[in-house]
């Protein structure tokens, strides 16, 4: 079954992360070992939301908009595609993410198939 684990961060947690030699080599391992294991699919950051913009749908009529701009501090930051067993198991791979000294988070969501079932 595939996962998608959503990464959201903090800002300033990339500028943290591309400073610090020790994490990115943590990190690398990481990748390494799910890569190794056949569980990572693919993955990627995401460019800063300042440079996003969204489109939302009212009444049939779509408007485009500048953002996204939430009011909390977090933001979706990237992403990350793993194959494996159990969503225990996703849940497992998403805990030993190697954690930025700002914080962040993760969402776990199950992919669906096209025919709209879990996959």
């Amino acid at each position: 079954m595939k996962y998608m684990l959503l990464i959201y961060e903090n800002p300033g947690t990339r500028e943290a992360f591309f400073a610090d030699d020790k994490l990115r080599a943590e990190m690398n391992a990481y990748i390494d070992g799910l890569t190794e294991s056949g569980e990572f699919v693919g993955g990627d950051g995401l460019a800063d939301p300042s440079t996003a913009r969204v489109v939302r749908s009212h009444n049939g009529v779509p408007a485009v908009t500048d953002g996204p701009f939430m009011e909390a501090k977090e933001y979706f930051g990237g992403y990350m595609i793993v194959d494996c067993d159990s969503i225990d198991r996703a849940t497992e791979i998403a805990t030993l993410f190697p954690p930025t000294p700002l914080g962040g988070a993760m969402e776990i969501r199950p992919l669906m198939d096209g025919g709209g079932a879990e996959d």
